[in-house]
């Protein structure tokens, strides 16, 4: 059965020219120049990946600093072999543990240690500012809603189910 996000075979080549090429060349300009300059920055301040810094603060926002590594492989859009590279490098700074799930042995917890915790809150002041720097400051507050309708949609066409979304306040 055909993947429903694959474009359909039978339609015409759309050729990309015009407003069409130009909208994508600067989305495609986006997502090559922006990760780059994130990892930079975490790396300068804070000696981790954006990838890193991510595993951490979903950790962060977790119940009890928890996850199953396999959820936290469908947060971070990651193979559990990419994520346990991660997460080994992580250990070894002391900023996350794993650990059998008590529940069902067969997966495994990731849990964010207390130096991890620290991390996350030494970490997150710089990569704030620089996303505010990057790209939020440079929008109206209408752009902003609009990107992340824009941004929402596209991530749908992607992966059903959408991406990552921050816990509800409370």
């Amino acid at each position: 059965m055909a993947d429903p996000r694959d474009p359909d075979p039978e339609a015409p080549d759309p050729a990309l020219s015009g407003e069409d090429l130009e909208t994508w060349a600067a989305l495609a300009t986006v997502l090559e120049w922006l990760p780059p300059a994130l990892d930079a920055q975490l790396q300068r301040d804070a000696q981790l990946t954006h990838f890193e810094y991510g595993v951490l603060y979903a950790l962060d926002a977790a119940p009890d600093g928890t996850l199953r590594m396999s959820a936290l492989a469908d947060y971070a859009n990651s193979t559990l072999s990419r994520l346990s590279r991660a997460a080994t490098r992580l250990e070894s700074r002391g900023w996350l543990r794993r650990t059998p799930d008590p529940t069902d042995g067969r997966y495994t917890l990731a849990v964010l240690t207390d130096a991890g915790r620290d991390k996350v809150a030494q970490a997150t002041p710089g990569h704030a500012r620089l996303v505010h720097h990057l790209v939020l400051d440079r929008l109206t507050r209408a752009q902003r809603q609009q990107l992340r309708t824009v941004s929402q949609r596209i991530a749908r066409a992607v992966r059903e189910e959408g991406g990552w979304t921050p816990p509800e306040p409370g």
